[in-house]
């Protein structure tokens, strides 16, 4: 998400340029087992517990040359160590992979290797982004490098504001047409995403990759594009970066379209391992109107209703950017809406994002932490969950955390909280039947679960 996130403007004038409108058995691929699995709505790890996947997206300064911000490995350890996040979704371009058609830029991979690395000694998972917004770098967009489309295109064209309307240009349309179109195209995309795989296939930290940021529909008609593009394209990458690396979960979006409040048309997919990975904005606060906590039920049966695409794929929920301006009216209540719309589905999420300065920046200019953000972002979450999670909640007030959880006797692996003491300054209890637990730094283990099988546990100040 760049700059900012204007979709109900969008919607006004794309909707007058365009027209609107679970089978349980999932083929196998020949991919052989790895030590990641989605089952029963949630991603697994080779224990059999619920994994969540909590974050930030790192970063917005990667989208353009020269494609990396001033993140070192302090910073990746902050996020682990300092707010108890256990993931990073990590941007990538395709424009900095293959600046030139059939060429291939081994230093910038290099360099990701190199930071996916200090994502590892950080204690970090990884999902891997391909991003784009504007299609790509021809429009002064990020992602996709210049040679994708005829030159054409580019001449004459003179960007707008708001900037999400830039999607409405006959020329980017033109190019986002050229791109569903292409097989070429489709198989240079495909090999972008090989060589990013066959680099990071040996490094644990990374569990699996997110095909394409937010795919635009261009002229085709919206409420169509998924059923008639998308799915197949999905279908095509995938296996390609599986052969690379097979273990890697496949992280699939909805069109943009969701952002406009139009649900998904995908269907569940030929292969396995999926994780549904939409994004969740509110939109007035988007267009710069400050949060009305009025909008708080609506926020959160958006979620409920995300959740519910995603088991109808046959997928976990892992919503991939949410965010706000620190400076804007209602931020506290914004973020605490969408806190706890992914906490009572237990999905996993990644803030927008990991950056520097104003806007949705986690830090300020000087690299110090914008507190009002991260005191609503830094909170108690299950990391694995040694069972089926139903739901978290979480009283700011009070500071009560309860997580509620089908307990699984199969599996042994403890069941493992973030407790940080940023929310737990000065210590905190822990309730529950019968379980017997451990406290290390910013961490809380279960190591016998609550007695019978509907398991509740409390953590209170």
């Amino acid at each position: 998400m760049p700059r900012a996130f204007f979709w109900t403007s969008f919607a006004c004038a794309a909707l007058a340029l365009t027209a609107c409108g679970p089978d349980e058995t999932v083929a196998a691929d020949a991919s052989p087992p790895g030590p990641w699995s989605v089952s029963n709505g949630f991603l697994r790890d080779d224990a059999g517990r619920a994994l969540v996947l909590r974050g930030a997206n790192l970063a917005g300064s990667h989208k353009y040359p020269p494609y990396f911000g001033f993140q070192q490995p302090d910073d990746y350890a902050r996020v682990r160590e300092h707010w108890g996040m256990n993931s990073i979704r990590f941007l990538i371009s395709w424009a900095a992979i293959e600046p030139e058609k059939g060429q291939y830029d081994d230093t910038y991979i290099a360099e990701v290797q190199k930071r996916i690395g200090w994502a590892r000694d950080a204690g970090l998972l990884v999902v891997m982004d391909m991003h784009q917004d504007i299609y790509g770098e021809g429009f002064g967009g990020d992602g996709a490098p210049k040679w994708t489309c005829d030159a054409s295109n580019y001449e004459g064209y003179s960007p707008i504001e708001p900037w999400m309307l830039n999607y409405l240009n006959p020329k980017v349309q033109a190019c986002y047409d050229n791109l569903w179109a292409s097989e070429e195209l489709h198989q240079h995309y495909a090999e972008a995403w090989r060589r990013i795989a066959a680099a990071l296939a040996d490094n644990p930290a990374v569990i699996g990759f997110d095909v394409m940021n937010e795919p635009y529909w261009g002229s085709a008609v919206m409420a169509s594009f998924e059923q008639a593009k998308l799915q197949g394209f999905y279908e095509e990458i995938v296996p390609v970066v599986r052969s690379a690396a097979p273990d890697w979960v496949a992280f699939l979006e909805p069109s943009a379209g969701r952002n406009l409040g139009v649900a998904t048309g995908l269907t569940p997919f030929p292969f396995p391992n999926v994780v549904y990975s939409p994004h969740c904005y509110d939109s007035s606060a988007e267009q710069g109107n400050g949060f009305n906590p009025s909008n708080r039920a609506m926020l959160m049966t958006k979620i409920a209703a995300l959740n519910d695409e995603a088991l109808a794929l046959n997928a976990a929920l892992w919503v991939g950017e949410y965010g706000g301006t620190a400076d804007s009216a209602g931020i506290v209540e914004y973020m605490d809406a969408d806190y706890d719309g992914m906490a009572a589905v237990v999905a996993g999420s990644a803030y927008w994002s990991y950056d520097e300065g104003g806007g949705y920046s986690l830090l300020n200019g000087d690299g110090s932490e914008r507190a009002i953000l991260l005191d609503e972002v830094v909170r108690p979450y299950p990391q694995r969950v040694a069972g089926t999670p139903e739901s978290v909640s979480f009283d700011e007030t009070t500071r009560a955390f309860v997580l509620r959880y089908r307990a699984d006797e199969a599996i042994t692996a403890p069941t493992v909280l973030s407790v940080p003491s940023r929310v737990y300054p000065d210590g905190y209890s822990v309730t529950c039947d019968g379980c017997t637990y451990e406290k290390s730094a910013e961490l809380l283990t279960v190591t016998a679960p609550p007695a019978g099988t509907d398991a509740e546990l409390t953590i209170a100040p």
